[in-house]
């Protein structure tokens, strides 16, 4: 397709930004150009504790020190990272990605079988792990090869005496740290003053080198691990960083990051804005919603990320439109589909547009973005950004025409080159032509959108024709008694599958009844859902996603 709606719908943009990922030899090199260039810029804060650039720079640099001279780890090794998003987060990831090390992020809510899953299959050496999650690791650590235990409380990096205050009041008064006892497990912040800068060896680095294993699957199956060079994470910022630019500050943006940086969308996009010298203010418990708005109301924030859920909770708790949304430049919607409802809601509250972004883990993740200018929601997933084509292709791999449903396919510096230790899988994902197969449908307009049916595989079949769950969310996400939505197929012999509704409330006065008719009104006969089911939650991943999977089981 010709990118020439580069230039005609986000001016400055370029078409291909090749030449700005060769200016750098690995992620190292980039993060080192921001701690020179801005110091004394505060470059993360979490509970009102700041780390300036420079200090970021000397911490991770102790900490690159650490791993290489004292616990040994070879350039490639692998590290695991099972924390919240707390100031030791950056902290350590950078001191890995700087040593030449791989970083393997972990989720800390994980149960003992997919933790070990992960650090056995990814092949760790070393962990560093909150405590709130050791309970789970010393049931599995003897299974893996992990040699290497590093702890932390959530407050160890807040300062005296809140750290001290903080950490009491986890451990003992909300008593969120089970006991667990790991012999061999060494302190992150006793063994981090281990670490001398002036010993650290900037490894010999290029640009297709391993920075992370990011797993993924993990909903659908078997999680694998996804191989992101550095390469594509240097790529991706740029590439995002080139498309925001045009609406951003250098050096002056503030950043809210409530979405957990283990997870690829959250942690590139804290990426990009540290290569812009940005203050990212870390959220640790998201969930905590009147916590959240609190902490919103202290910043002058620009550019808030998130996913639909968190945007509908914040839409539905009374204190966010006290929020001061006039600093805010950008709110971008991520990891699962923006629901209009949301949308529409969102801007009549902020008086600012949504504005919807798309990628996979498989892709670094960003491959689509909305272009900055846009004055309303319009449901599509933006145009592919720089250096990134996107086509539509059938199940033979043909390339199909404007607006022809089919699968979603990506090329670009951002794509991964394959699974960790899965051919398999990666020859399944990957076509001929070198695109991969997003497993998402949907398609291109005529003016270069691309928009997003549904999960090829949540697709309904119902008396032979496709019913995507995307769509009837959206319309009964629009009802005024409906909180949360999620819609599945279910066997039915009269037309091999039924819609069925799992619906949270916010008025207790609806009824199944209610929420059909009101399909009747606005979906065709066979779109409309034959069974509702009222849950007081619905089950999600630890980013906000809503998990069909565990509907269907």
């Amino acid at each position: 397709m010709d990118k020439i709606w580069l230039k005609n719908y986000q001016p400055g943009v370029p078409a291909n930004i090749e030449d700005q990922i060769e200016k750098y030899l690995s992620i190292g090199d980039l993060l080192e150009e921001s701690f020179s260039k801005y110091s004394q810029t505060q470059a993360f804060n979490c509970m009102g504790k700041g780390l300036t650039y420079q200090e970021v720079d000397v911490l991770s640099r102790q900490f690159a020190s650490y791993l290489q001279n004292d616990l040994k780890l070879q350039k490639g090794d692998r590290v695991a990272l099972m924390m919240p998003n707390i100031l030791q987060y950056p902290v350590a990831l950078f001191g890995v990605l700087r040593g030449g090390f791989v970083a393997v992020n972990v989720n800390p809510l994980y149960t003992g079988r997919e933790l070990q899953h992960q650090l056995k299959d990814s092949g760790a050496k070393a962990i560093v792990v909150f405590e709130n999650a050791c309970h789970t690791l010393q049931g599995v650590l003897e299974k893996t090869d992990v040699k290497h235990v590093l702890t932390t409380n959530i407050g160890d990096m807040l300062g005296f005496p809140k750290s001290l205050l903080v950490n009491f009041v986890i451990k003992k008064v909300k008593k969120m740290v089970p006991e667990w006892s790991i012999p061999s497990s060494k302190s992150f912040i006793v063994e981090l003053r281990k670490g001398n800068p002036k010993t650290f060896k900037k490894p010999e680095m290029k640009l297709e080198d391993i920075a992370f294993l990011q797993y993924t699957g993990g909903t659908t199956g078997v999680a694998k691990g996804a191989i992101l060079t550095h390469k594509n994470i240097v790529a991706n910022m740029c590439q995002a960083r080139a498309w925001l630019s045009p609406g951003l500050s250098i050096g002056k943006e503030i950043l809210i990051s409530p979405l957990p940086l283990y997870h690829i969308f959250s942690l590139t996009v804290s990426m990009v804005f540290v290569s812009i010298g940005a203050t990212n203010v870390l959220i640790t418990n998201p969930r905590d919603m009147a916590g959240f708005i609190k902490e919103l109301k202290k910043w002058k924030f620009t550019v808030l990320p998130g996913v639909n859920t968190l945007f509908n909770g914040l839409l539905n708790h009374p204190e966010f439109k006290t929020v001061d949304f006039g600093p805010m430049k950008i709110a971008l919607g991520g990891g699962m589909a923006v629901q209009k409802a949301v949308a529409d809601k969102w801007k009549e509250v902020t008086g600012k547009v949504l504005l919807e972004a798309y990628g996979l883990t498989e892709t670094s993740p960003a491959a689509c973005i909305n272009p900055l200018n846009l004055k309303e929601y319009n449901g599509f997933i933006g145009m592919p950004i720089s250096s990134t084509d996107v086509v539509i292709k059938d199940d033979n791999d043909k390339t199909l025409g404007i607006d022809e449903i089919g699968e979603i396919c990506i090329k670009g510096p951002q794509v991964m080159p394959g699974y960790w230790h899965r051919d398999d899988e990666t020859a399944k994902v990957m076509t001929a032509d070198g695109f991969f197969k997003s497993g998402d449908i949907g398609f291109i307009n005529n003016d270069g959108y691309v928009k997003i049916v549904d999960r090829k595989k949540d697709m309904i079949l119902v008396s032979g024709f496709n019913v995507y769950p995307n769509e009837i969310e959206d319309v009964v996400a629009t009802h005024p008694k409906v909180f949360e939505v999620a819609a599945i197929g279910v066997p039915d012999e009269k037309t091999t599958e039924a819609i069925k509704l799992f619906i949270v409330k916010k008025d207790e006065s609806l009824t199944a009844e209610e929420i059909i008719a009101f399909c009747r009104k606005e979906l065709t006969n066979y779109k409309v859902p034959k069974l509702v089911e009222f849950r007081t939650e619905l089950p999600k991943t630890n980013v906000g996603k809503i998990l069909r999977k565990d509907l269907r089981n």
